[in-house]
């Protein structure tokens, strides 16, 4: 969000929702999973949260590609989603493994 204040105000309503509506998506997804009663089903809001993930990712670059960010920035939100990308991978990864040991 702190960063999507810097982004022109013509983007409000452009990458600017976009980036907020998909990195929100993320946590909301996972927080919606754990609720569910069975393992199956949380690993399909786990999978949403992986494809928010992506989309952050692909926001972030054509954001870069439009001068909208600066090096540090791109370094730092670069890597803080690619981390979460790798950490909701492995929820992912242990999830099926124990629905396959079933």
């Amino acid at each position: 969000y702190s960063e999507t204040k810097n982004f022109p105000k013509d983007e409000l309503y452009g990458l600017v929702s976009q980036l907020r509506r998909a990195t929100t998506s993320i946590a909301l997804n996972i927080a919606e999973g754990s609720a569910c009663k069975s393992k199956k089903e949380f690993l399909q809001f786990l999978y949403i949260a992986l494809r928010s993930q992506y989309e952050v990712v692909t926001i972030l670059k054509l954001s870069d590609r439009l001068g909208y960010l600066n090096n540090k920035s791109k370094e730092e939100l670069g890597c803080h989603i690619n981390e979460i990308g790798r950490l909701v991978q492995a929820m992912i990864n242990s999830f099926q493994k124990k629905i396959s040991e079933n």
